[in-house]
């Protein structure tokens, strides 16, 4: 009976532990990632083809499935290591990688090897951005007014503006616009906008009081009717107020941390047996 006992427990130690399965719900943001990364490598292919509309609205679909796959990973508690490095990489591609590639199909060819070096440097900046966002993360005490802005621009806004000479020629035609030279410095400007140290705004902390909702619902209801009447239009817009809100997040930003500056930090509290310390030695 005892031997017999003896050889359960061994089984049972020998038993290799079960792995807990993850949730369906915990497979949702990264398959939105991938989604992502998907609709950058496809911008790619339409680029090949000279079909610029569908190149640029497959940049734009990557940018709203980055935005949700966070959000819907924080609603669903399914926030991991694993996905935000994924994210990352998909970032760089559909938002570093892809910009570049479009740009430099679309016009940036024409000046040879210093278009290709203007494509590479807006790609390296885009990696060095996201570098650079991913490091902040790990900060335990960031300040408490970071929370509202960005450094710089964030990667899917860099690449919506390094697109943006593509974007307005859909509506107004070439010309300027697919001048090699005037997308050589559009690209160089938003290079280093992502890799700046400007204050950029952060909408992700934003909470609206019950009396703005109904005016934020129809704010959403006339973008909405605006993205599908004239999608490129619309584009340009926010494209250009977005560009016009940077002067303002710099003052705000400095105002903030003035404010922050002229409040009092507290003073740290020490254990009981370092408060007795201290008053041994004044005594």
């Amino acid at each position: 009976m005892f031997e017999r006992q003896n050889q359960r427990m061994r089984r049972l130690r020998l038993r290799r532990p079960r792995i807990q399965r993850p949730a369906v719900n915990r497979i949702i943001p990264n398959m939105l990632t991938v989604a992502a990364l998907c609709s950058g490598m496809t911008a790619i292919r339409f680029a090949l083809a000279g079909d610029w509309r569908n190149a640029a609205l497959a940049v734009v679909v990557a940018a709203v499935l980055d935005g949700l796959d966070g959000r819907i990973a924080r609603l669903l508690n399914a926030t991991s290591k694993f996905g935000a490095e994924l994210d990352s990489l998909a970032d760089f591609i559909s938002f570093g990688v892809a910009p570049a590639m479009l740009m430099y199909i679309w016009t940036m060819n024409q000046l040879g090897s210093l278009g290709w070096g203007i494509c590479l440097l807006f790609a390296v900046c885009c990696a060095l951005r996201l570098a650079r966002f991913n490091t902040a993360l790990g900060d335990p005490n960031p300040p408490p007014w970071a929370k509202n802005y960005f450094t710089g621009v964030p990667a899917p806004a860099g690449a919506l503006l390094g697109l943006l000479p593509l974007i307005a020629s859909f509506e107004f035609g070439g010309g300027l616009l697919d001048s090699p030279w005037f997308n050589f410095v559009t690209l160089a400007l938003v290079a280093m906008l992502m890799v700046s140290r400007i204050p950029t705004f952060s909408m992700k902390k934003v909470h609206l009081p019950p009396s703005l909702m109904m005016p934020a619902l129809i704010a959403a209801a006339l973008f909405v009717v605006a993205l599908t009447s004239a999608p490129w239009l619309t584009g340009l817009v926010m494209g250009v107020v977005y560009l016009g809100s940077i002067p303002f997040a710099v003052f705000t930003q400095r105002r903030a941390r003035a404010q922050a500056a002229m409040v009092p930090m507290p003073m740290p509290t020490l254990p009981a047996s370092e408060h007795a310390h201290d008053a041994e030695e004044r005594k």
